[in-house]
């Protein structure tokens, strides 16, 4: 008798019906996962800017506050960024031949603002004001994370629609007083749920409809 089949054609063939059910498993899972990864949300990863501005310096060293370059942030949607000339403010006496400020110095030679690459980008369906936040007490570190302590400006926070809800659904753990508002090294106290829920009546949070729908899509 003739054989037709190699001795591993058994082995082959279990291993032909696993894959398919284990390789669109896999894709399916891979799927799901993949809105959560760094990739998706651009969570820890450094942007390249046209001048590799350090926060930790700027903020951690010399002390700006964050309303020195971003002035919108309590009174407009967007926090906002600083113009050339205020870049200038200082760098016209200070560090005035540095390479690394060149792209600074061409900007207001030639009348034309830098172009600097948004860090925290949310979808265009989806609406966040930083002047409520900063106006009900929430303050930059909550979002942006210790920024007195990064070279590079990166995203710490994931900004998916969980992590967001997980602060509409509970305010209080995030809310501090107004002093501490621009204080990047702010840390909750130990009994920050009985002051949260003080400031939720401080600030006359309504917590009822936070989490609708209309709240963040509209």
């Amino acid at each position: 008798m003739v054989q037709i089949f190699a001795p591993r054609a058994n082995t082959l063939s279990r291993m032909a019906l696993a894959a398919l059910v284990v390789v669109p498993l896999t894709l399916v899972a891979l799927m799901c996962a993949l809105p959560f990864t760094s990739f998706a949300t651009g969570q820890d990863l450094v942007v390249h800017q046209p001048v590799p501005f350090s926060h930790e310096h700027h903020v951690g060293v010399i002390g700006l506050d964050c309303r020195y370059c971003h002035a919108g942030v309590e009174h407009a949607r967007y926090a906002g960024l600083p113009p050339t000339e205020t870049c200038m403010t200082c760098h016209s006496q200070l560090w005035t031949g540095a390479p690394m400020l060149a792209p600074v110095r061409q900007s207001l030679a030639q009348d034309k603002p830098l172009v600097w690459q948004r860090v925290h980008r949310l979808p265009d369906y989806v609406y966040f004001d930083h002047s409520v936040h900063v106006a009900k007490g929430v303050g930059c570190s909550s979002c942006h994370g210790a920024v007195d302590r990064m070279p590079l400006m990166r995203q710490v926070a994931p900004l998916t629609m969980g992590w967001c809800l997980d602060c509409h659904r509970n305010p209080g753990q995030a809310l501090r007083p107004a002093a501490a508002i621009f204080d990047p090294e702010w840390q909750p106290p130990p009994d920050q749920q009985a002051q949260g829920a003080a400031l939720l009546r401080r600030y006359q949070v309504h917590t009822a409809g936070l989490t609708d729908c209309s709240v963040c899509h509209r």
